[in-house]
């Protein structure tokens, strides 16, 4: 199983001074958090992806993923590809942070790259829906 399924992180938000809700109550992995349920961090994920549109200006599905998954972390073009062909968007595609359906689509292609292997939508909107 992928780590960010074992962390019920499917974003791999990495360790930050950021005290999110459901984080486990002891936090084993020395860099990515831990959450209690898939939808905690998919919450946490979420909240980060409309961060980076209000507080950092990223508007394109490329700014966004350019600053999620920096390229000296990912291959962060063929990131942006996959999540591009997965939402059938161009990579100038400006997501709605504010709409559930657009930034469910958003996560799930995202997660879907971070883990490889298809998303549980539900788990997602349920983590919108902490929001």
């Amino acid at each position: 199983m992928a780590r960010g399924l074992r962390n019920n992180n499917p974003g791999n938000l990495r360790l930050s001074k950021d005290k999110w809700q459901g984080l486990r109550p002891v936090q084993t992995d020395k860099e990515f958090f831990q959450f209690t349920e898939m939808k905690w961090g998919y919450r946490a994920m979420l909240i980060t992806l409309r961060n980076y549109r209000r507080k950092h200006g990223m508007k394109t599905v490329s700014q966004i993923i350019s600053r999620y998954a920096p390229s000296n972390e990912n291959n962060t073009s063929v990131y942006i590809r996959s999540v591009c062909n997965d939402l059938q968007v161009l990579t100038t595609y400006e997501p709605d942070v504010d709409d559930k359906h657009t930034m469910c689509r958003l996560a799930a292609a995202m997660s879907r790259v971070e883990n490889g292997v298809p998303a549980v939508l539900s788990d997602i909107e349920q983590g919108w829906d902490l929001i």
